[in-house]
């Protein structure tokens, strides 16, 4: 058993509870206003469900992009290859995520904090 790792991010923070040779289980919580990077993956395979609060999901890039609102209990799955945005535009959002474990595997194409 690997010991809990929280990570600070500009937009919140994350914990990560579960690492293993075959998934990940994240713990994600954004404050209100903040944004993750508008990115896709090329390999990781992601599914979010809703904690509590509200969360704003963006999904598709330009005008294919399509509005999501999440509610508690609320889940999404995100495959490789799908332009996605978490945003928490109506106050905190507690966000599980379980995924394959290319957690590096992140290209951003826009990034409120100015990371590559």
């Amino acid at each position: 058993m690997r010991e809990n790792k929280t990570i600070d991010k500009p937009w919140g923070y994350e914990l990560v509870w579960a690492h293993t040779d075959t998934y990940v289980g994240k713990y994600l919580y954004i404050e209100r206003g903040h944004k993750l990077s508008k990115q896709y993956h090329e390999k990781k395979d992601e599914t979010i469900m809703v904690l509590s609060g509200r969360l704003k999901l963006e999904i598709g890039d330009g005008d294919e992009t399509v509005e999501h609102t999440m509610k508690a209990y609320d889940s999404y799955h995100i495959t490789p290859g799908t332009v996605h945005r978490f945003v928490a535009a109506y106050g905190a959002a507690h966000l599980v995520e379980v995924s394959t474990t290319e957690l590096d595997d992140v290209v951003r194409l826009e990034d409120d904090y100015n990371r590559s």
